[in-house]
């Protein structure tokens, strides 16, 4: 997966926070943290890095000002379109390495340890 991202493209984590925003909606800190996988501290490293490269922007919450969104750039958007067919593409080999039934198990462990509270 590195290799498809290429040596100048996001880390895995950054990767994963630009997947979620390519929904082009605005998205919480803490819903961000939890699809990434990584603790509130380094959540917030991780989104100051995408800032700093364009990639993301911040905006308060119309509706809750509070609470602020973590919307994908342009920049980023075009960057994600660019990367996401390589990542696909590793996706679909590890598919066909393991066979249609064994990745779909794969998928539903890691969504399990995903979803699991430790």
């Amino acid at each position: 997966m590195e290799a498809a991202l290429g040596p100048d493209g996001p880390t895995l984590d950054q990767w994963r926070v630009l997947t979620l925003l390519s929904d082009g909606a605005g998205h919480p800190m803490t819903e961000i943290a939890s699809h990434a996988m990584v603790p509130a501290p380094t959540l917030t490293k991780i989104v100051d890095r995408l800032v700093e490269r364009a990639l993301v922007y911040r905006r308060p919450d119309e509706t809750d000002r509070r609470r602020v969104l973590v919307f994908l750039s342009d920049h980023g958007r075009a960057r994600y379109e660019r990367l996401a067919p390589a990542v696909t593409r590793v996706g679909d080999e590890l598919a066909d390495e393991l066979g249609t039934q064994d990745a779909a198990r794969l998928v539903e462990l890691l969504e399990r340890l995903r979803a699991s509270p430790g």
